[in-house]
Formats: structure tokens, sequence, C-alpha cells
């Protein structure tokens, strides 16, 4: 499989519905970095009960 954004093979992939997503490492950090600094990680991560500060 061939990453979302790169002509890289991906290391990583997703599959969600039917639909299948690769992607690179450095493109799956880049995302992830992207996560990290949005809202919706912190709205997951109280939904997940997780306390990231232990």
């Amino acid at each position: 499989m061939q990453c979302h954004y790169c002509e890289r093979d991906a290391d990583i992939a997703v599959e969600k519905e039917g639909v299948k997503v690769g992607l690179c490492q450095t493109h799956f950090q880049e995302q992830m970095e992207d996560l990290a600094d949005s809202e919706w990680l912190d709205d997951v991560e109280e939904e997940l009960n997780i306390d990231s500060r232990e």
C-alpha cells in the first residue's frame, strides 16, 4: 500500500467503514502532531477517561 500523501510505501494502514488509508512514518507523525495541537484529541482523552498528567 502506498502513502496517501506521497509515493512512499505506507508504514501504517487504517481502515474504517471499508475505506483503507495508508501513511508513511513521516506523514503519520505529521498527522499525530496536528491532532496533538487540536482540541479533538483532548475530547477523545476525556471520553476515554485518560489522564496523561500521571
